[in-house]
């Protein structure tokens, strides 16, 4: 009986100690992340023990089924790996595929079928579902795929089609998860137009729009913005948990892109279109210039005019014909339709004139107000959001309006007049004023 009572309260010990983290040697940095911990992203990574970027590749680890590159440092001399999958049997796209299989409403037989016969990885379904459980927290559209096979098929979950658009783009939309947005939660209903838009891209496309030598894309669109009364708000969204969490997958930069759309839409709760094509002609260009007040101006220098106190930019002489652009990620969140774009190391760029437009675009084909629209560019470090009304309505009141009003309350703008550039503040605020 006594020893009964001592193994139970052995047991009763390392039950407590579980999951506490491991203490620090001697010699170790306490700020030093241990090697469990690291999860580095896939662009940019640092040694495990001396945290230095001061390496080189030296040869590959073959494991049971891929092989692994090697790096050694030069600071500590030792080898490591970029720990995308450290003690994983299969490769992580292999685990993300079948999790994102699984939130599409397949069977966990058939996903264990389908991964044996085109990957050639015998997978049971029972180590697929212990990955849904382990990796849970990063699959939110879980609570909605009872509900989402209740309204269509696996096959039918997700309409796509290839658009050969100058490059080869791949739109896809969540049909499923679109409905239950919309229809379940009141505040979404009036949005039931981009519903309907996204439905009729793959018949209605003017692909001719798109492949015209005429087209000016959005990312490379003289058109300019004054931007004295927006504020470009740093904070931490989902969007970059879940971009850190895939791009560990991503060997080749070139497919962060594709990787980052096709995880988020199946297994997030919120994105319900990638690549979604949009276009803004003269003609709507020029009606909301005249008819709703918004101040559209162009890049070129010839266009300026210096006064002596700063330098404003003057109306273009004409118009681009047309501008076309695809949306990286379109959400439905919060009572307002989110334009995303994922921008490697977005703390250096600033597309807020591309960004605008797409939201411009998107109102015009879908007859919602610019207040419904919400725009914003992130990576796995940096969120970045504004409002795109903010960047083309001014009041025409003669008085110096000071604050700018949101759905999310009423913000001081900075009354300064040197122009912020770096995006990402020092301190805590709630937002940064881009002049």
């Amino acid at each position: 009986m006594k020893n009964l009572i001592t193994h139970t309260i052995k047991l009763l010990t390392k039950a407590s100690n579980f999951g506490q983290k491991a203490k620090i040697q001697p010699n170790q940095d306490p700020n030093t992340p241990s090697i469990r911990d690291l999860k580095p992203a896939a662009d940019s990574f640092k040694c495990p023990y001396c945290r230095s970027q001061n390496f080189v590749k030296k040869g590959f680890r073959k494991k049971k089924r891929e092989q692994v590159q090697i790096y050694q440092c030069h600071d500590c001399h030792k080898k490591f790996t970029q720990l995308r999958d450290k003690g994983k049997h299969y490769p992580l796209p292999i685990i993300f595929r079948a999790m994102s299989l699984y939130n599409l409403g397949y069977s966990l037989e058939t996903i264990s079928s389908e991964l044996k016969s085109r990957q050639k990885f015998g997978t049971t379904p029972t180590t697929i579902s212990n990955w849904v459980q382990e990796y849970s927290e990063y699959l939110p559209y879980l609570r909605m795929r009872p509900y989402a096979l209740k309204k269509f098929t696996p096959k039918q979950m997700v309409l796509s089609q290839t658009l050969t658009h100058q490059q080869v783009y791949q739109y896809r939309y969540h049909r499923a998860k679109c409905q239950l947005i919309i229809e379940d939660d009141f505040k979404h209903r009036r949005f039931g137009p981009v519903q309907e838009f996204l439905e009729l891209i793959p018949s209605d496309c003017p692909h001719h729009h798109f492949t015209s030598t005429k087209t000016q894309r959005a990312s490379e669109s003289p058109l300019m913005f004054s931007k004295t009364q927006m504020i470009v708000r740093a904070k931490q969204n989902y969007a970059n948990k879940l971009c850190n969490f895939v791009l560990q997958s991503v060997k080749d930069r070139k497919k962060r892109h594709q990787a980052l759309q096709n995880f988020m839409l199946c297994n997030d709760s919120v994105t319900v279109a990638t690549e979604v094509p949009i276009f803004i002609e003269r003609e709507d260009l020029e009606h909301l210039k005249t008819q709703l007040g918004f101040e559209i101006y162009i890049k070129e220098s010839k266009f300026r005019t210096k006064t002596s106190e700063s330098s404003e930019l003057s109306p273009p002489a004409k118009l681009p014909k047309i501008i076309t652009g695809h949306i990286d990620f379109l959400q439905i969140r919060n009572g307002q339709v989110h334009i995303l774009d994922y921008k490697p190391k977005a703390e250096k760029v600033k597309p807020i004139e591309q960004l605008t437009l797409y939201a411009m675009a998107l109102s015009r084909s879908t007859g919602l107000r610019m207040f419904d629209f919400k725009c914003a560019w992130f990576d796995e470090n940096d969120y970045f959001e504004f409002y795109p009304l903010h960047v083309l309505h001014k009041p025409k009141s003669k008085r110096k309006h000071r604050k700018v009003y949101t759905m999310e309350g009423t913000y001081q703008i900075n009354q300064t007049k040197e122009k912020i550039e770096n995006l990402r503040p020092k301190t805590k605020s709630i937002g940064v004023t881009i002049n």
